[in-house]
């Protein structure tokens, strides 16, 4: 009877398993070959495989996330719904809290950015053990972070919302942007531990089991709006504070699930939350894998953040119907990433294990197998957004003057759809490879530099439409980036 480890390996098998390992000399050969030589599969091998393990990591991870986004939008449709007025209010208020929360978030997201590589890296190289304290130590710092992100977010709720509110919105929208936050970051500890789990499943292939319990947290999280919002089943109508609360509440429960399910040893990882309490020790090594690629990780999210922030200033500054029609217009955008990201999760996870496997040439297989399919979607996806935006932004809101001013920008982020979706997957790939210091460069180069200087000409010059051209500017550039860094190969060689 095979053993609870084998069983466990055999949760996560691919193509790439059943390659030959590489060695110094084929890495050598590999590299001396030319770019259409290195577009050839290796002999025996079928595209078919490797598009079955693309889409295998990448359907439960774009389920998952579209998911995710879907329970966002509904968060803001039903905080929207509270009244033309007022609903119009707190669907501002809840903006304006997401970008300092994503301050504390993107702490995290560089902590598992490393997790997701050099778990990845240990799974390629077959080394089980090594895969299982990764984890070990990335919840060790997850849970630091938290502790931190915690206290601080919550301590300072009320001056960060000023800042972002820039004297452009009222102080009904600030004082629920102050609450939404307050409550999101008392329960930060369940979304920064949820996403830490993830990161390591995804990093051995295995997306189900995040989609499942992300599903399950999204459930919650629109149950608990509809109890909480309004007042339904008895609950009391709290507004925007019952939105937080139902939100931190599905976040929970997807947490004790990946407790269970890294636990149990049934999905590849067999890490028990009382692993801590019994002759647990801090591992220099494995915690210096983690933060060599998650450091650069960290400066990456920093900038995305800080630049996010003075455009969102730049945009309240226009006052409060711009800023409503705005902040739907990202959030509807923010499902248009999803097709990337997910892509990106299969990218990262592939590259990483194939060079754990010392096999560049499958590395960059997958990758391109990867933005092919990606590509193709998001053409599709572009062409919905287009046609059908102005009737999705009406779900939002009622006001016409919201509506009849996200056409062109709906119009507008449909046709940047195959424009952005490679430069998720190629970012992923460099992420899988461990190369965060050039998705950081390209960070720094498109929302930092480019978005907020050229929207500190259009904005003045023709109001919203000149942020959502500043951000159109922007994508195409990172595009660009991305795509010549990847193009060098020297992610390839980078030793974690």
């Amino acid at each position: 009877m095979a053993s609870t480890k084998e069983q466990a390996r055999k949760m996560v098998q691919t193509y790439l398993d059943e390659v030959e390992w590489g060695d110094d000399e084929f890495i050598r050969r590999e590299e001396q070959k030319t770019r259409k030589e290195r577009k050839q599969l290796p002999e025996g091998c079928l595209n078919s495989a490797l598009y079955r393990d693309v889409m295998r990591i990448a359907w439960p991870s774009l389920v998952e996330l579209l998911l995710a986004s879907l329970a966002s939008m509904v968060d803001m449709m039903m905080v929207g719904a509270m009244g033309p007025v007022i609903g119009d209010e707190a669907i501002a208020a809840v903006s304006l809290a997401a970008q300092p929360k994503f301050i504390f978030v993107s702490l995290i997201i560089a902590l598992n950015a490393g997790l997701t590589a050099a778990v990845a890296r240990a799974r390629g190289a077959g080394d089980h053990d090594l895969a299982n304290d990764t984890l070990r130590q990335g919840l060790l710092v997850s849970m630091m972070v938290c502790v931190f992100g915690s206290l601080v977010g919550y301590l300072a709720a009320d001056p960060l919302i000023r800042f972002m509110a820039n004297n452009g919105l009222s102080e009904q929208v600030i004082g629920m942007g102050v609450s939404y936050l307050k409550i999101q970051m008392a329960g930060f500890l369940t979304v920064g531990l949820s996403s830490t789990y993830t990161a390591a499943l995804r990093g051995t292939g295995n997306s189900k089991i995040p989609m499942w319990y992300n599903i399950i947290a999204n459930a919650l999280n629109v149950a608990g709006n509809y109890a909480l919002i309004n007042g339904h089943w008895g609950c009391p109508a709290l507004g925007v504070v019952g939105a937080s609360l139902a939100t931190v509440l599905g976040q929970a429960v997807a947490t004790v699930i990946a407790v269970w399910a890294t636990g149990c040893g049934k999905y590849y990882f067999h890490v028990r939350l009382s692993d801590f309490f019994h002759d647990f020790k801090v591992d220099s090594s494995i915690m210096g894998r983690i933060v060599k690629v998650g450091l650069p990780s960290l400066g990456e999210q920093f900038i995305m953040r800080l630049g996010i922030i003075l455009f969102t200033r730049q945009v309240t500054a226009l006052g409060n119907p711009a800023y409503t029609t705005h902040q739907i217009c990202m959030n509807i955008q923010s499902l248009t990433f999803m097709l990337g990201q997910a892509m990106a999760v299969s990218s990262t996870t592939l590259v990483g294990q194939s060079l754990g496997k010392r096999r560049p040439d499958m590395a960059e297989h997958y990758s391109r197998r990867c933005s092919q399919v990606g590509i193709l979607i998001s053409i599709g996806l572009g062409l919905f957004f287009a046609v059908f935006g102005k009737y999705i932004v009406s779900l939002y809101s009622e006001t016409a003057a919201v509506i009849n001013a996200s056409v062109p920008i709906m119009i507008l982020l449909g046709l940047m759809q195959p424009i952005q979706t490679p430069q998720f997957i190629l970012s992923g790939s460099l992420r899988g490879a461990g190369d965060t210091k050039s998705t950081a460069i390209i960070t720094l180069v498109g929302v930092l530099i480019l978005r907020p200087i050229i929207a500190s000409f259009t904005i003045p010059a023709i109001g919203l439409m000149g942020a959502w051209l500043a951000i159109a500017a922007d994508q195409i550039g990172r595009t660009c980036l991305v795509t010549y860094l990847y193009g060098r190969g020297k992610w390839k060689r980078i030793a974690l």
